[in-house]
């Protein structure tokens, strides 16, 4: 038999399994990342999402020139969103940053003008069809419902889904209205 006291070196060894086998199973296992990319036109409301999913204040937005990455931590997992910029002379950039995307948040302001609407139809309409995106699950945000101009999703979407409506079904699509101030 194995006596214990005759060697420190056992002991040492027998309090680390203990020790180990009682308290320590290891590190946490690591939360899975994904990559997203969040595209709409200016002033839609990415860069207030994700203040909020960020938990930031909001109030001292201030839209985005370029791109910018958040990570937005969950509790089973860390969503990295790239958030790209709406302005008209960037959005011939977006396909450049699609590539190891995971799914798409498309966010549109239903308030909007009738000619800015139509211009957010026709990127999405484009980005349901691009090769790297057309695979991926799409969220698909409708902003500002708070507001009188408001219009329901059905509204937003149905010129896009008259003329687009094989892409609609293909892709795995979640159509939401909502107020992102509001969420959370």
């Amino acid at each position: 038999p194995l006596d214990l006291r005759s060697s420190p070196r056992c002991i040492a060894f027998f309090f680390y399994y203990c020790f180990r086998a009682l308290c320590c199973k290891g590190p946490p296992p690591a939360r899975p990342e994904y990559d997203l990319v969040c595209i709409g036109l200016t002033g839609s409301g990415k860069t207030s999402l994700l203040s909020k999913l960020c938990s930031e204040s909001p109030e001292n937005v201030v839209s985005t020139t370029g791109f910018s990455i958040k990570a937005v931590p969950f509790q089973n997992a860390i969503l990295n969103v790239k958030e790209l910029g709406g302005a008209d002379n960037i959005r011939k950039y977006w396909s450049r940053y699609y590539q190891g995307s995971q799914g798409v948040i498309f966010v549109l302001d239903s308030a909007s003008s009738e000619d800015d609407l139509e211009s957010a139809r026709n990127e999405l309409h484009s980005a349901l069809q691009h090769p790297q995106l057309c695979t991926l699950p799409f969220l698909i945000l409708a902003n500002h419902q708070d507001k009188p101009a408001a219009r329901s999703v059905q509204e937003v979407l149905s010129p896009l889904t008259s003329r687009g409506k094989s892409f609609i079904k293909k892709c795995k699509a979640v159509f939401k209205s909502c107020k992102i101030l509001s969420l959370i």
